[in-house]
């Protein structure tokens, strides 16, 4: 299924909150938004107003147009055949390794 581009836009600025270590609470906050709101740009529901598109870039030390940097999201079906190829390569020590770090990043996330 391809994303549509509010799900793109909203994914990009979860990829660089999560880059920039802020969870959603801290960033709603810093943009005075109710964290439901920043859920729903995330999940692409809904489309954060031009104002809110300039305070994202500031807080995420990117530019506006790096806001719309979708070359490198594949779809969801896509990256889940390229991540199950990668982790064919990997040895059981790299294996253990991943698996913390999936562990690690859920924490993370919520």
């Amino acid at each position: 299924m391809e994303y549509n581009f509010n799900e793109k836009l909203g994914q990009r600025i979860r990829e660089l909150r999560i880059a920039n270590k802020l969870k959603q609470s801290q960033l709603a906050d810093i943009l005075e938004m109710e964290r439901t709101n920043l859920t729903r740009i995330e999940c692409g529901n809904q489309r954060p107003n031009d104002e809110n598109l300039i305070k994202l870039a500031k807080i995420l030390n990117v530019q506006i147009k790096d806001l719309f940097d979708f070359e490198h999201q594949l779809p969801q079906n896509e990256l889940k055949k390229q991540i199950k190829m990668d982790i064919e390569k990997l040895s059981y020590k790299e294996l253990q390794y991943l698996h913390k770090t999936i562990q690690n990043l859920k924490q993370l996330v919520n």
